[in-house]
Parts: structure tokens; C-alpha cells; sequence
């Protein structure tokens, strides 16, 4: 298995679903972004949504969680929802674990298909899957989830907040975090106000798990950058940077929605910030 320092580490698939493919590339016409992901019949684009999960000797620290399994017919079929192959509960146990061996939830940001696996309906009561597990938030993202300007609304989902609250099991974070040996917990705020993407280093390599500041290998370009984003020129300045420190320090990317590549680095090519040794996340090293 593939390790960081303490940390052995597990990719954790939960399924796959579908978004409209130009709002997952923002001004890029579809000519161009349906050469790398094609589209279905109507325009959806199947995005993965892969997490990861750090096992130390006392901890076992799982970043997002999918979308879960609370949706409706209706919701399943606008998003093209798919857990015939893989769900969290399957991947888990494939790795040797169940819910309540997991200590630790990280929680990028509180879109639905980041945090949704969190709750669950019990005998049609809403409750809370890591019964032993605190979930670390940044404060900024749980305000704005629980107050969301119009456009971001339908993203934010109170089954998946008020079950957390009531648990007493959250933790409100306030800008970059190590609460972790060799975990960084740093904010960004392009595409929701406080989501925060999750550094592992151990002094020699570093792995970044990007979230939706890079949802896939295909989004290194500036202009390719959502449509869900609330401040896309925000999103594109902070990419950038990150994408600078990455290729200069040999950083490992983590994409939690390609379809394809799971892990890569970035190289500049005369400017122009290009993927470098894509591969599976069992292949880290």
C-alpha cells in the first residue's frame, strides 16, 4: 500500500454521478472540453467522486464522503447517480474498515456531493454515519451552507448539516489548520467561501487533495475553470498559484472528480501549467 509518513494511504470511491458539462467548464466551448470528457444526451459529463482515506497507527482520517444515499428517484436521475459499482460503505470495507472505525472527517466543503455521505435516514430519522468521529469544518463554509446566497442554495442540503450540529461531533475552523501530523488544512474561497483543500506531506513528498479548486485533470488551464464557482476570477488567481507551487515543489494532485486520472503532477511547459505522470493513487510514491 501506498504511504506518507504515518499514513498508509486508501483511495475511497463512492460512486459516480453526472453535471452539465459546459457549467463544469465555464467560457470553454463545448467543442473543446467534450475532446477530454464526453458528454451524455444531456450534456452531463460522469464525474467520479473519489476520497481519501489517511490510516495512521491511532487515527483514520477519511476527507469528503460522496453524496450518500437519501436522494430521491428524481434527484438520482437529473444527476445520473450510479452506485452499482462503488459506494463509501463498500470502499470502506474493502479497505478494511467500517463507519465507526473512522476518528476523523475532513470535510472539504458542504456541497452535497462532498458531505451527503455524512447523515443517514435510520428508521426514517436523520442521523449522523461516523458515530465516533469529529468533522472539521472551516467556520466560513458553515455559515455560508447555512445561510447560501441564491445561486449556491440548491447546493447546500440541511439533511446533511443539522445532524452534524446536533451531534456535537463538529469542529468550526478558522482559516489554516494542522490538526493532524502532516496534515495542512488551507482555505480557498473561489469556488464556496471556506472550502479548504487537505496537504500531506512528510518532508520529501507532498500530496494534495484538491477538491473542487481542481475537480480534474482538465481543469490546469486559467480559463478552465467552473461555472459553479462563486468567484470565478478568485478560483482562477488561486489555481494559479497553486498550480505554481505544485510544479516547483513536486506536489502529487488528487483529483476527487476525474473520471480517469486519480493522482498527477504538474509541470510548467513554457508557461503553460500541463499534467505530468498521471496515475492511480496505489501508485503514489
Amino acid at each position: 500500500m501506498p504511504r506518507i509518513g504515518p499514513y498508509t494511504l486508501h483511495k475511497i470511491e463512492t460512486g459516480t454521478f453526472g453535471l452539465d458539462g459546459g457549467a463544469m467548464f465555464g467560457v470553454v466551448p463545448k467543442p473543446l472540453w467534450e475532446q477530454r470528457i464526453p458528454a451524455d444526451g444531456r450534456n452531463r459529463i460522469p464525474l467520479a467522486m473519489r476520497c481519501l482515506l489517511l490510516e495512521s497507527s491511532d487515527r483514520l482520517i477519511l476527507v469528503d464522503n460522496g453524496l450518500g444515499h437519501k436522494y430521491t428517484e428524481k434527484f438520482a436521475a437529473l444527476y445520473a447517480i450510479d452506485h452499482e459499482t462503488h459506494t463509501l460503505e463498500r470502499s470502506l470495507r474493502s479497505a478494511g474498515f467500517g463507519f465507526d472505525d473512522v476518528t476523523d472527517v475532513v470535510l472539504t466543503h458542504l456541497h452535497f456531493d462532498h458531505t451527503g455521505g455524512s447523515t443517514t435516514l435510520d428508521g426514517g430519522k436523520l442521523a449522523v454515519v461516523f458515530r465516533n468521529a469529529r468533522h472539521y469544518v472551516q467556520r466560513k463554509q458553515w455559515d455560508t451552507a447555512n445561510d447560501p446566497n441564491p445561486r449556491e442554495s440548491p447546493s447546500f442540503q440541511a439533511e446533511n448539516l443539522r445532524p452534524l450540529e446536533a451531534s456535537g461531533q463538529l469542529v468550526l475552523l478558522d482559516g489554516e489548520q494542522s490538526p493532524f501530523a502532516g496534515v495542512t488544512l488551507t482555505p480557498v474561497s473561489g469556488h464556496t467561501a471556506g472550502m479548504q483543500i487537505v496537504r500531506v506531506a512528510d518532508g520529501s513528498r507532498t500530496l494534495v487533495f484538491a477538491a473542487d479548486l481542481l475537480p480534474t485533470s482538465h481543469h490546469f488551464g486559467p480559463a478552465w475553470t467552473m461555472a459553479y464557482d462563486i468567484e470565478p476570477l478568485k478560483s482562477m488567481s488561486e489555481k494559479a498559484a497553486f498550480l505554481s507551487a505544485a510544479s516547483q515543489n513536486g506536489w502529487t494532485i488528487m483529483f476527487e472528480h476525474d473520471p480517469v486520472v486519480e493522482i498527477a503532477e504538474v509541470a510548467d511547459s513554457d508557461g503553460r501549467m500541463v499534467v505530468k505522470d498521471a496515475r492511480s493513487v496505489a501508485d503514489f510514491s
